[in-house]
């Protein structure tokens, strides 16, 4: 029997997520009912799918900023434990429906004190809800992997909490955080201006993500690896301008980006998401597709669900439409994030060989 490469056979092999934010991926139907629990009053809209329309249309404009202002309103209702925690635990629940065995969640915990929490109240709460949302999926699924979650703690890039937020997630590194972020608006915000954070980071041997490359260019990607030495690449889609096609389709690599594939820094590409802040112009020209013929690491990723109306599923399902994907390239791709995540590395091994590679095997046997 057949295994055909449509979109509910891949939503049923395995992935693994590296770039997921917690705010950007809340259920339409619980942005609503925490808002009428919390007496937020300044939604757009009360009714789900309407609410759904709505976040995908105003994240559709092309621009980064932009795409930025809907999560005014995910984080404004996100400001109480039962809701940080109900939040997380939904979405470890829809990750483990869409096939997802590993995933690195990140979220702010800055952007959820207007109430009062202290930032260990709320990270304790999305913890709680992750592990929650963990052992319901394990009961109800028992013969299916299980799905695993770290916490990544982004620091905003307009901000000046860098060094707390990096201090938290080394102190709780061993309670389920496994790494480190900057997020926000690129332009006017550089990455080496939170090089106290990324310091502290390596001198506590902690691992750390750098969102650059995305609404920015070249220089952003340059300092965040060689001024603050990040260990990975969130979106990295404009190193493509470090590279260039002939006529005949040869590439010939610029320093910067040999050195990023010479050095195997995972890319953290968000296909969807680079198309809505216009990033790129569509999933067809994406630059995933050169970038993987010429063998970087990239990884697929999801970004913000909500926003993009997206899913791993879907997102796969659109890279194998658009680039004639067939199993092997999302088995590479998907051992690509594993390899690539920020937990130790017979863990990661581990769920390769255990999990990915066997449940791939049969998909490639039967095509």
């Amino acid at each position: 029997m057949t295994t055909a490469l449509d979109q509910e056979s891949i939503r049923r092999a395995p992935k693994v997520l590296l770039h997921d934010h917690l705010d950007g991926g809340v259920r339409p139907q619980t942005v609503a009912e925490l808002a009428a629990e919390v007496g937020y009053a300044d939604l757009p809209a009360t009714d789900a799918s309407e609410l759904a329309t709505w976040f995908r249309t105003a994240a559709d404009s092309g621009s980064l900023e932009r795409y930025l202002e809907t999560f005014v309103h995910t984080v404004g209702v996100m400001q109480t434990p039962a809701a940080l925690s109900r939040v997380a635990a939904e979405c470890a629940v829809d990750l483990a429906a869409d096939g997802v065995v590993y995933a690195e969640v990140r979220f702010a915990p800055e952007l959820h004190v207007e109430q009062g929490l202290e930032l260990t109240e709320v990270v304790d709460a999305v913890l709680a809800g992750f592990a929650d949302g963990a052992a319901q999926t394990a009961t109800a699924a028992p013969g299916a992997p299980p799905i695993r979650v770290g916490v990544l703690l982004t620091a905003m890039r307009h901000a000046a909490r860098s060094r707390e937020i990096a201090e938290l997630a080394i102190g709780y590194r061993d309670r389920g955080v496994v790494g480190f972020d900057i997020a926000g608006a690129e332009a006017g915000f550089p990455p080496t201006r939170h090089l106290d954070a990324f310091e502290y980071m390596r001198r506590d041997s902690g691992h750390f993500t750098i969102h650059a490359g995305e609404a920015f260019g070249l220089p952003s990607i340059w300092e965040a690896l060689q001024w603050c030495g990040a260990d990975r690449l969130g979106h990295g889609v404009r190193i493509v301008d470090d590279i260039t096609v002939d006529s005949a389709g040869n590439a010939t690599l610029g320093r910067l980006a040999s050195y990023v594939r010479d050095k195997r820094i995972p890319l953290e590409m968000c296909p969807s998401s680079n198309v809505q802040t216009g990033a790129v112009s569509s999933i067809a020209e994406h630059p995933i597709g050169l970038l993987r013929r010429l063998m970087f690491r990239v990884t697929v990723n999801t970004d913000n669900r909500l926003m993009s109306d997206c899913s791993m599923t879907s997102e796969m399902t659109a890279l194998a439409s658009a680039f004639g994907y067939t199993w092997s390239d999302l088995q590479w791709l998907t051992v690509n994030a594993m390899k690539s995540a920020f937990i130790p590395f017979d863990e990661r091994l581990a769920l390769i060989n255990d999990v990915i590679k066997p449940a791939y095997a049969r998909l490639i046997a039967a095509a």
